[in-house]
């Protein structure tokens, strides 16, 4: 698991189960409608992805299946800001938030977080 890839179309799928899982496959179905477009042969086929890679349970109820995420939201968004950061920053947090900056793409508000972030995490260090 530590390889784990979402795709978009995945991601969609987790977010629904993370806040309202046990789901079944209509209910998934109808929920991304809208969105996406996808039939039921889609999301079964996305879900029997999920349970390869290990990130949904399906567990049979009556004549259906419950599915539970079996990844948690955080470990997903770990996972994913680790790949960002290494595809695009060679994994570095610095040189991603020197880039933001240089782009002005950063309010007073968010630089802010960061600045309490940072000083929480350095708090944190020395109590260690």
């Amino acid at each position: 698991m530590a390889k784990m890839v979402l795709s978009d179309g995945e991601w969609r799928i987790m977010n629904l189960l993370w806040k309202d899982a046990p789901l079944r496959v209509p209910e998934i179905t109808e929920r991304l409608r809208g969105e996406t477009g996808w039939s039921r042969a889609t999301v079964n086929m996305m879900l029997a992805r999920l349970e390869e890679k290990g990130a949904v349970e399906s567990r049979p109820n009556g004549r259906g299946k419950d599915f539970y995420p079996q990844l948690t939201q955080e470990e997903a968004r770990g996972k994913e800001t680790a790949r960002f950061l290494d595809r695009l920053y060679g994994g570095s947090l610095g040189l991603m938030v020197s880039s933001l900056a240089g782009q002005k793409a950063l309010s007073r508000e968010e630089i802010r977080e960061l600045y309490a972030i940072l000083e929480k995490a350095e708090k944190e260090g020395e109590d260690a």
